[in-house]
Order: structure tokens, then C-alpha cells, then sequence
């Protein structure tokens, strides 16, 4: 255990930066999923190991010991490693379930705050009276698609069009269900945090793409992104798990629905699946470590409660 239960910690440095590059390698609807996979997969597994180690250090103790019904010292972790590892892992675990819980209350109090502002849903488009530039995707039971009265002037009729289908992407494709799965395993893991930002621009592509279908018109669609962007340089107080089309790099969207070429070469195919490859090498060798280091927890403990020889 004393070797497996570290990889897992240790994986997700790694993994972090080949996500932050698999954004613009894969098309925008496969990185979105990859990313969120990753994020969860790794965070999910960084956080068993704390477990582990904390459980390994508890049960030197010698009212853990009683519980485990141990009989002989348990060696899952060296004598003079175990007890400050368990406390720091334990610690670290508790502040990782307040930090979650906290974050969770947090998003759904924004969310339920936005949804009473709107009153009673009465369609999927809903518009508030505000002279401030704005417009994102609210989920829920309806999902609406939110926008003021200021962004409707900053926008030609077209143009509103295609900034409604991008918000309908949005809602369609449960996008902030992958952001809040990005968000959350940020606070299980500090390498973590980074891939939130790269998983939202594969989100905003992904709606833009959807928005271009829509109206048939790739020109029109980066038109209506670019102008939603320009009218609302002031950032609106939205909720942090929504998606909006004006945010994040606009340039670079725009630019992408502009460039008409094929959007992978045979070079840059390569590249991707490459990518893609390191971040699912990444996942797979953090949950086996995890699951090697459970086992050998596991063996050690039926040693120290002495049912080996049975």
C-alpha cells in the first residue's frame, strides 16, 4: 500500500496539463465529456487514497484497533509514516467534505435565487427588465433561457436567434452538470481546479457549433457571440454554474466557427488521440493504484486480525 496509495495524489499533476491542451485536439463535444470524466474519475480517486491513509493510521490506534478486532500491529504504512500521514490525510478529507458541501449549498442557492427572480415559468425564454447586456442558460424543471431586455437591443432579430440556440445547447446537453462536476473536483484535488476553464470552452464550442446548425449560417452564429460579447463587457451577476454565450475567450470561438476547414487533420487526429490516450491512461492507473492500495489495506488487516493462517 505504501507505494500504490501515493499515485493517486500524484497523477492528477500530470493529467492537468494534457487536459488543458485536449480543449482545442478533439472536437468540442468529445473533449467536453473527456474532461468531465477525467475530473471526476481522478478526484474521486485522489480522495479514496486520503481515505485509505487516514484508515491505515486509525487503525494503530488502539480503539480502532479493538473495532477492527486486530490482534497484531497493522504494517499498511511504516510506524514513524503512519500517524502524521493519517492525521494530514484526515484532515485534508474533512476539509474536503465542507468544502463540497459548502459549494454545493452555495450553487444551489444561486440557482434558486435566479429562478425566483423569474417567477412562475411560463415558456422557455424568459426576459427580465434590465438595461444591462445579458443573457445565460438556467436549468431546471423547466430549464429557461434567460436574457434581458438590453441584450434584445443589442441584438438583430437573426442574431437573437442563434443566441437562443446557443443557449438551448446548453440546456439540452445538461452542460452545467459537467461544469459543477469540474467545479467540485477542484476542491477534492488543487491540480484539479485548472480543468475547469478548459472544460467550459469545450461546453461554450459545443453550443456554438449546435447554434450554427440551427440557423444554418456559421457567419451569422459567430456574428451573434461576438456582438452578445462586445454589449456586455460589464460582467452581470449570474450564477457560477451557468453558461453564458458571451463568456470565456469569445475571440477564439469566433474564430473557430469562421475557420471552415476540416477540424482535424491527419497530424492533428494524431495529436488528439494521443492526448486523449495520456488522460485515460492518467484515470486508469489512478483507480487501479486505488483499488491495489485498497487490497493491500485489505490483506493487511486480515494479517493483523490473524485469519491468514485460517
Amino acid at each position: 500500500m505504501i507505494f500504490w496509495v501515493w499515485i493517486p495524489l500524484a497523477v492528477p499533476f500530470l493529467a492537468a496539463p494534457a487536459a488543458r491542451r485536449l480543449a482545442d485536439a478533439l472536437p468540442p463535444r468529445p473533449a467536453g465529456w473527456l474532461l468531465a470524466a477525467t475530473a471526476t474519475g481522478l478526484a474521486a480517486c485522489s480522495t479514496a487514497a486520503l481515505g485509505l491513509i487516514a484508515l491505515a493510521g486509525a487503525l494503530r490506534l488502539p480503539f480502532f484497533a479493538s473495532l477492527g478486532k486486530l490482534t497484531a500491529p497493522l504494517d499498511a504504512l511504516p510506524a514513524w509514516l503512519g500517524f502524521p500521514a493519517a492525521v494530514t490525510a484526515a484532515g485534508l478529507v474533512a476539509l474536503t467534505v465542507a468544502s463540497l458541501v459548502r459549494a454545493a449549498r452555495r450553487h444551489l442557492a444561486e440557482l434558486g435565487a435566479a429562478r425566483a427572480q423569474l417567477g412562475p415559468a411560463t415558456g422557455e425564454l424568459a426576459v427580465l427588465r434590465d438595461q444591462n447586456p445579458d443573457a445565460y442558460a438556467l436549468p431546471g424543471r423547466p430549464g429557461r433561457i434567460v436574457v434581458t431586455t438590453g441584450m434584445l437591443g443589442a441584438l438583430g432579430p437573426a442574431e437573437r436567434e442563434a443566441l437562443f440556440a446557443h443557449e438551448r445547447a446548453h440546456l439540452l446537453g445538461r452542460h452545467h452538470l459537467f461544469l459543477a462536476a469540474a467545479e467540485l473536483a477542484g476542491h477534492c484535488h488543487p491540480a484539479l481546479r485548472s480543468l475547469r476553464a478548459p472544460l467550459a470552452f469545450a461546453l461554450e464550442r459545443s453550443a456554438d457549433e449546435y447554434a450554427a446548425s440551427a440557423v444554418g449560417d456559421r457567419r451569422l452564429a459567430a456574428r451573434a457571440i461576438g456582438r452578445a460579447a462586445l454589449a456586455s463587457r460589464v460582467a452581470a451577476p449570474r450564477p457560477r454554474a451557468v453558461l453564458a454565450a458571451a463568456a470565456g475567450p469569445v475571440p477564439r470561438r469566433v474564430a473557430a466557427l469562421l475557420d471552415r476547414r476540416p477540424a482535424t487533420g491527419k497530424a492533428r487526429a494524431r495529436g488528439a488521440r494521443l492526448i486523449g490516450a495520456v488522460l485515460l491512461g492518467c484515470l486508469c492507473v489512478s483507480a487501479a493504484s486505488a483499488i491495489e492500495a485498497a487490497a493491500d489495506l485489505h490483506g493487511g488487516i486480515e494479517t493483523a486480525q490473524g485469519e491468514t493462517g485460517r
